[in-house]
């Protein structure tokens, strides 16, 4: 399959609005290839569900969308590394395993931490 004359420039060369043609073409293939992504847009949605229902206040709004963007965030930044491994280690290497494991265990530590920002906001309403 040929690139275009576009994918073959590079990314300095390309002109300014094609940047954010590039970065949303970007977010498609993010969509497309993350597994888990609606189980964090399921999981964002309902938590801002809950704080319309609990009327949290605008500091605890901006912590749950900074936890929720972290957490978005570190799935796409897996994604991109993961995307790279398979282009270039196509076969088992234990470096190449490492380092999709590490990337992967980002995503587990923002979610973790997104998990005790939801909890440091909601229990106390809950309770």
């Amino acid at each position: 399959m040929a690139d275009s004359s576009i994918e073959k420039k590079a990314w300095r060369e390309v002109k300014y609005h094609e940047k954010f043609l590039n970065a949303f073409r970007g977010l498609r293939v993010f969509g497309n290839t993350t597994r888990n992504l609606y189980v964090h847009v399921f999981t964002a949605l309902l938590v801002i569900i809950l704080g319309f229902y609990f009327e949290i206040s605008s500091i605890e709004w901006i912590m749950l969308v900074f936890a929720i963007g972290f957490v978005i965030v570190s799935e796409a930044f897996n994604t991109a590394i993961e995307i790279d491994i398979d282009l270039t280690s196509p076969e088992y290497h234990p470096f190449a395993r490492d380092t999709k494991d590490v990337a992967a265990a980002a995503v587990l530590l923002s979610v973790f931490t997104a998990i005790i920002i939801g909890l440091i906001i909601f229990l106390p309403k809950i309770f």
